[in-house]
């Protein structure tokens, strides 16, 4: 594939590139860009962070998984390239070292950058930020002083202004036969169009949205993908609009873009999806990834089918709906046809009764064991419809239908919310894994429920404060 960028404020551009080649991979062996630095491969620690620029704004990546021709028609900034030209070490960078926040040199540059990044967004909430920088060695508390110190610092002046390598974007190919030529191999398509043409020819094709999952099958399986399309240049794909009576969410709306959405409508799905991987995964990952994907464990859909989602798929000019939790049969098995994909999700607007629970052994960046999300309307007293859903509870993401039963036409009270506990071992027979026995997901599950009757109650629970 052809693709040009900047990197470093320098005009890159590339023929042929395998597109599976890796940023981080792509700096360190052919560029000697070494201060990326390669950790887990997998989009865990941080290491790799990188600064990815647009139209859009500033934005940390992993750099381990986001592939070359994801960053076609964008900038690029390394921690080579944080510092001022002139040598100036930049805010965070000085700070860093003012405050004893600087480790042992492998983790540090990916903390610089991240920091960076936030410095440069004005983002002052430094935990969040830098949830996916994992190292400790030199003990978090003074790496937080550092990037609190650098907070009312300037900006350096590289990092300001945005600007297209030469104004332009490379599709990498036509979309269609154009003049007896055969469809690309590969493709960057730029309309939705383009896409379903060629996707319904090549069914057998790997759709690339944000990578934070196929990312690993490369990484880590190294699985041959064949014909790929990078879905990141479709710009009919993404966002979110007003519908009148409902959202529509196009299927490359990335976690933090859905996050802002929903944290004025529905702070609970907003705080829940702050826990959905790191900053830098939840800038690349979309939500239409993380439905098509079918994980019985994505945080995403639980609480998407509590809310009452349609989803809309594709397959060359012909359109189809469903509700959301018909897409899942069984575990790895979705009703989703050859050469057809995940155009858009929408979601009803409804008052806030909507609480999503995320259970898991660490409190960020971490796999749910159990996500609960319950939506629980009410007329004064009484139960009149009730939409509950769980992830790690069963092969899919799943509606508790005999749950929900117990509880429509009851009084809402804790002996109502009791009964319905145990309506739960009718609609769920969970697992044991290694992220949680059977019985802990069931009992967990079910004390969801009463926390959702405390919650309404006005009793919050604040899981920072909890103390042993």
């Amino acid at each position: 594939m052809d693709i040009t960028f900047l990197l470093n404020g320098e005009v890159v551009s590339l023929t042929g590139l395998a597109p599976t080649t890796t940023l981080l991979d792509w700096l360190r062996e052919t560029q000697h860009l070494t201060g990326t630095k390669e950790g887990c491969n997998e989009g865990d620690c941080g290491a790799c962070t990188v600064m990815i620029t647009d139209q859009d704004g500033s934005r940390a990546l992993n750099g381990c998984i986001l592939f070359m021709p994801q960053i076609n028609g964008k900038s690029v900034t390394t921690v080579e390239g944080i510092g001022s030209p002139d040598g100036t070490l930049h805010p965070v960078q000085q700070s860093m070292i003012d405050h004893h926040g600087s480790q042992c040199g492998f983790c540090t540059p990916g903390f610089v950058v991240t920091m960076a990044t936030a410095h440069l967004n004005g983002k002052t909430d430094h935990d969040i930020q830098l949830a996916g920088n994992l190292c400790r060695c030199t003990g978090y508390a003074p790496i937080i002083r550092a990037a609190q110190a650098a907070e009312p610092q300037p900006v350096p002046d590289h990092l300001k202004t945005f600007r297209l390598p030469n104004g332009q974007k490379s599709s990498g190919g036509p979309a269609q036969p154009d003049g007896g030529r055969q469809p690309p191999r590969h493709l960057h398509p730029q309309t939705t169009d383009d896409l379903a043409h060629w996707y319904a020819a090549h069914p057998d094709a790997t759709l690339i949205a944000g990578a934070t999952d196929v990312g690993l099958w490369v990484t880590k399986q190294f699985r041959p993908l064949g014909p790929i399309a990078f879905l990141n240049q479709i710009e009919d794909l993404r966002g979110i609009t007003d519908a009148g009576n409902h959202w529509r969410i196009g299927a490359m709306t990335t976690i933090t873009e859905l996050e802002a959405h929903f944290a004025p409508h529905h702070p609970s799905l907003a705080a829940m999806l702050r826990r959905y991987g790191s900053t830098q995964v939840r800038n690349a990952a979309t939500i239409g990834g993380n439905i098509a994907n079918g994980s019985p464990i994505g945080d995403g859909p639980p609480a998407l089918i509590a809310m009452g989602a349609t989803l809309h798929l594709r397959h060359g000019d012909a359109r189809r709906s469903l509700p959301l939790e018909d897409f899942f049969i069984e575990y790895g098995k979705q009703d989703r046809a050859p050469g057809e994909f995940v155009e858009a999700v929408t979601v009803p607007k409804q008052p806030d009764s909507l609480r999503c629970y995320k259970l898991s052994k660490r409190f960020d960046q971490d796999i749910s064991a159990v996500c609960g999300c319950i939506n629980i309307n009410r007329n004064k007293d009484t139960i009149t419809d009730a939409r509950i859903a769980f992830g790690g509870m069963a092969g899919t993401p799943k509606r508790a239908a005999q749950t929900e039963a117990a509880l429509i036409n009851q009084p809402f009270t804790e002996q109502t919310i009791r009964l319905a506990m145990t309506s739960l071992q009718q609609d769920f027979q969970p697992l044991s894994d290694v992220r949680a026995s059977a019985q802990y997901r069931m009992a967990t599950a079910q004390n969801m429920l009463l926390r959702y009757l405390l919650d309404a109650q006005g009793v919050q629970i604040d899981l920072h404060g909890v103390t042993a």
